[in-house]
């Protein structure tokens, strides 16, 4: 089956016309419009420098939820001694450009590309992405980024260059999104870290019907306090 080639309409193909790896289709733009487009109906884009832009549907997909999220013994003294201070949406593009540049030097390449960064800088200042930080000694050493709508994380990169430091972020993250009534953590794509920290691998038929249902709730856009509390965009 062909893949299909996007063009300037903001239209994607029904999801369970992808491929056996999951890519769905080809081209396109990274605008905030085809962006939220493709979240909402359980697609992404993911690509090197110099391919066109990819989109995916995987299945099967790895979530977590958030009651489900495992904390280990060794994580759990890392809380308890609060080694790391964590911060929400106080940094995003330093966040993207670290997972970026960590994730170069272990893969010799980067998914994250300049055009990537752009747009979800965009989507960040349009209130639909979010970031947090762990900080040690005021020094940023680990942290995640992703996109929210809804009553759905969309995980998209995490970093650390510090023990822990990414995991850390990731708990203060669950903790936020149950308190927020959130049912799921998109994570994309199995990872034995992501297993052994409690997501699972469901269909994309059971992934569809969980992000449907989050989606019937309204987004929670703007900056995420780190006492919880939204920063509209009148107070930012």
């Amino acid at each position: 089956m062909p893949v299909f080639q996007l063009t300037k309409e903001i239209l994607f193909p029904d999801i369970s016309q992808a491929e056996d790896d999951g890519l769905l289709a080809v081209g396109g733009d990274l605008s905030i419009a085809r962006l939220l487009s493709a979240y909402s109906s359980g697609i992404f884009p993911w690509y090197s420098e110099g391919q066109p832009i990819l989109w995916w549907s995987p299945d099967p997909r790895l979530i977590f939820l958030p009651e489900k999220f495992r904390i280990s013994h060794s994580l759990r003294q890392k809380l308890e001694k609060k080694i790391f201070k964590v911060k929400f949406d106080t940094d995003f593009d330093r966040v993207v450009d670290m997972c970026s540049s960590v994730e170069k030097r272990a893969l010799e390449g980067t998914w994250i590309t300049v055009e990537m960064k752009y747009s979800y800088s965009e989507l960040y200042r349009a209130g639909y992405a979010h970031s947090v930080e762990s900080y040690y000694n005021g020094t940023l050493v680990g942290g995640l980024y992703g996109v929210s709508l809804g009553r759905a994380f969309f995980g998209e990169s995490m970093f650390h260059t510090m023990t822990d430091a990414s995991k850390v972020a990731l708990y203060h993250l669950v903790k936020r999104l149950k308190e927020y009534h959130f049912l799921l953590v998109d994570a994309q794509i199995e990872t034995n870290h992501l297993v052994s920290l409690g997501a699972e691998i469901i269909s994309r038929t059971k992934y569809q019907s969980l992000l449907e249902k989050a989606l019937k709730y309204p987004t929670l856009k703007g900056k995420w306090r780190a006492s919880g509390k939204l920063i509209r965009d009148s107070e930012a």
